[in-house]
């Protein structure tokens, strides 16, 4: 049971990942928006997407999920963390969509890492 939670919580995650680099590496008015607030933009919009990425498809190689997962929990509370201090939970109009789904893809990520902690090599 815990190994299908696993697969499916991992190809969720992937796959939200992968889909928001279509935004990020096209230069989405949303996307460039988000970053030039950071002040990040453009190098911090690609370099986001890469490390994107590198998290979604370590997430889909069985040695390497407890990565994955670090890795997307990282990048997710950085996500977080801008939105609660500068970008606000609305960005233009979204209804907190992108913050929502940040929490959702947290969340989902941290059960992946629990889930697989012994695999980590340390």
């Amino acid at each position: 049971m815990k190994k299908y939670v696993s697969l499916f919580l991992r190809i969720v995650v992937a796959i939200v990942l992968i889909q928001t680099l279509r935004f990020k590496f096209t230069a989405h008015p949303d996307s460039v928006f988000i970053f030039k607030t950071l002040g990040l933009e453009p190098y911090g919009r690609i370099g986001v997407g890469i490390l994107e990425l590198i998290a979604s498809l370590l997430l889909l190689i069985p040695k390497t999920i407890w990565a994955g997962a670090l890795l997307s929990i990282g990048l997710i509370f950085g996500a977080i963390i801008f939105h609660l201090t500068i970008l606000g939970i609305k960005v233009n109009n979204d209804g907190g969509l992108l913050f929502y789904t940040a929490l959702l893809i947290f969340t989902m990520s941290c059960i992946i890492l629990y889930i697989h902690r012994k695999t980590m090599p340390f």
